[in-house]
């Protein structure tokens, strides 16, 4: 097939469609708000409780952009909480800079974490969510630091720093 300037634009335009229909959004697993949960919130409160960023990632199971959090610098000694619910999820002592743009860590607190498959985006990962509200929190990949060699990359806006 010749490229020309009609190929160029057909194509562009089929990526773009592609692009905007899977986005960033992670579509493989139930959305937080249709599990079973502890702490519960209807839409519209947690709509008026998070920020929209914080409502798609949390809520919907989107992705924030690398390297745009606060928290992926945050270095004090303190808790790293759910947005949604404050419940505890990660000590700053497990926290490790992974060069990835998302806070990570190598542990979470014991029984702060559930995680479901998410087959989106034509792989499989495991997601990991809160296990008191069912908040989004990111995935968890095996190519962290010991002594777990677990890397819990998180998305930012789905949590809280607490200092100590």
């Amino acid at each position: 097939m010749i490229i020309d300037r009609r190929n160029l634009l057909v194509g562009g335009t089929a990526l773009a469609g592609i692009a905007a229909l899977f986005g960033l959004r992670s579509t493989g697993a139930a959305t937080a708000a249709e599990g079973n949960f502890p702490f519960k919130l209807t839409d519209e409160q947690w709509k008026a409780k998070l920020s929209p960023a914080a409502y798609d990632v949390l809520r919907h199971e989107a992705t924030e952009r690398p390297f745009t959090s606060p928290l992926n610098d945050e270095h004090g000694k303190g808790i790293f909480a759910c947005a949604g619910c404050d419940q505890p999820l990660f000590a700053s002592e497990t926290k490790f800079d992974s060069g990835t743009g998302w806070p990570s860590f190598y542990t979470f607190i014991d029984g702060a974490i559930g995680t479901t498959e998410d087959n989106s985006l034509f792989m499989t990962r495991t997601e990991v969510h809160c296990s008191n509200c069912g908040g989004h929190q990111g995935h968890v990949f095996d190519d962290g630091p010991q002594p777990t060699g677990l890397r819990y990359c998180i998305n930012g806006v789905a949590l809280k720093f607490l200092p100590a």
